[in-house]
Parts: structure tokens; C-alpha cells; sequence
């Protein structure tokens, strides 16, 4: 994206926020057909402030913005609502899918796809799903559509050295960027369950094995994509379930 533009009506969602001189916000939101974004919101901290009850995380926004450069000015901001806010676990949850994005996703790439499968995600989340097993196909969903959109698109359901088809009942090594791998009797390493692997490419999570390994398997794709980069939402879920 580049020269002086204006941009209305966009919808769009608000990722993160932190000060910027005594009175404004730099903001980092995603937007529907612009992608993740700076903007930065003038008065926005002001006591005063009509956005001040608009600029929320987890909800629907309609933002317009104009500028050229790296950040641009935030021109009007309007709360679409509609979605109950997030709480609790769930809330957590939305912190961590955010952290994804603002530690995966390049700045001014639309990606609209990717946008529906978050918004999809925060409705099931606000929804309360506290078991785990209600909000995982979304949260699953997500993680799926991030990587793919991203270019590390998952092979789940054929076995990468000779292309035959998963068999439900035996057991995989997944290779990160390659796919899986007939684990042949491998001892010593984390296997994963043919099954599980078809459960994931087509969204079931009704046995709960499925939920505890495809997890797995997400949270070792993306700690390889992270680069080693801590997620701050994980860690202060597993203090808060320690406490």
C-alpha cells in the first residue's frame, strides 16, 4: 500500500493499543481488506474522548483512516457490536489469537479469508465455551487458515514420502513443513494418531484424543514459526490454571 489515501467504511478489528504522547493511542488493528495495520487515533486518550467507548478488542468496528506512510491517521471509529464481550478463559483465548497475528501476520497484506475464520473464532468464543471442546473446531479453524494464508498450508491427510493416504488406525511423526510420516515403530518422540490427523482436516473434535493431540500438533507447528518468541497469553493462562 503505498501514496495518500482515504479509507471508509472499512471493518475492521482492534488487536492492540498503546500510548502515544500524553493524549493519543498508536493503534494495530486488522482490517477486512486492508490487513493488519497502524493508526494512530488523536485525543483518543483524553478524558473526553468519544472513542474512548469504541476502540474495544474482541468487537466488530467500522473504522476510516486517511495518510501515507507506515501509520495512518484514524479519521472515524464506530462500535458495530452485536457480540457479547469475551470473558474469562475465553478471554485469554482472544488474547492469544490475537498474539498470533501480531506476531505472524505482515503488515499490509489483506487477507479476508483469514479475517472471517478470526471473526468466526471470537463468536464462538463469545459464546462462553469453557470445555474446551466447543470453541476448539474455530480455534483449530484459525490456526489453519493463519498458517495456510501465511504460505505453510498443513498436509494432513496423505503421507509425505510416498502419497499414500493416513490410515485412521496407525501412527505419524509430522515433520514440520513436509507433513507426516509413518512413525514405524519410533520410540522417543512426540507420534500422532492417523485418526487425529483426519479429525483435523475435517474439523471433528468429537474424541477427545483428537483434542489433545491436534493441539499439540498446533502448538508445535507454530512454536516453530514463532521462532522461539514467547506468546504471553500461554504463559499467563498456565499461571492463572497453576493458581
Amino acid at each position: 500500500m503505498s501514496g495518500k489515501q482515504r479509507v471508509d467504511g472499512q471493518e475492521a478489528y482492534l488487536l492492540h493499543a498503546y500510548p502515544y504522547s500524553e493524549t493519543s493511542l498508536i493503534l494495530d488493528v486488522f482490517a477486512r481488506d486492508y490487513g493488519r495495520l497502524a493508526l494512530l487515533a488523536r485525543g483518543a486518550r483524553r478524558p473526553r474522548s468519544a472513542l474512548r467507548g469504541v476502540l474495544i478488542g474482541f468487537q466488530p468496528l467500522e473504522l476510516g483512516w486517511f495518510g501515507a506512510g507506515e501509520v495512518k491517521t484514524l479519521a472515524k471509529a464506530e462500535w458495530l457490536g452485536g457480540v457479547p464481550l469475551l470473558q474469562g478463559r475465553c478471554l485469554m483465548l482472544g488474547y492469544y489469537l490475537n498474539e498470533l497475528l501480531l506476531k505472524l501476520l505482515p503488515r499490509e497484506d489483506a487477507h479476508p479469508v483469514l479475517f472471517g475464520a478470526y471473526a468466526q473464532a471470537l463468536d464462538a468464543l463469545a459464546k462462553g465455551a469453557n470445555d474446551g471442546a466447543s470453541d476448539a473446531p474455530e480455534l483449530r479453524r484459525f490456526e489453519k487458515t493463519l498458517l495456510k494464508e501465511l504460505g505453510y498450508g498443513l498436509t494432513l491427510d496423505e503421507e509425505v514420502n510416498d502419497g499414500s493416504p493416513v490410515e485412521a488406525e496407525r501412527e505419524y511423526l509430522y515433520l514440520v513443513e513436509r507433513g507426516p510420516v509413518l512413525a514405524n515403530g519410533r520410540e522417543g518422540v512426540a507420534l500422532i494418531r492417523g485418526k487425529t490427523l483426519l479429525d483435523l482436516a475435517t474439523d471433528d473434535y468429537s474424541d477427545p484424543r483428537t483434542l489433545v493431540e491436534s493441539k499439540m500438533l498446533m502448538r508445535q507447528l507454530f512454536n516453530h514459526y514463532l521462532g522461539g518468541q514467547m506468546l504471553q497469553s500461554r504463559r499467563v493462562f498456565v499461571e492463572l490454571q497453576e493458581l
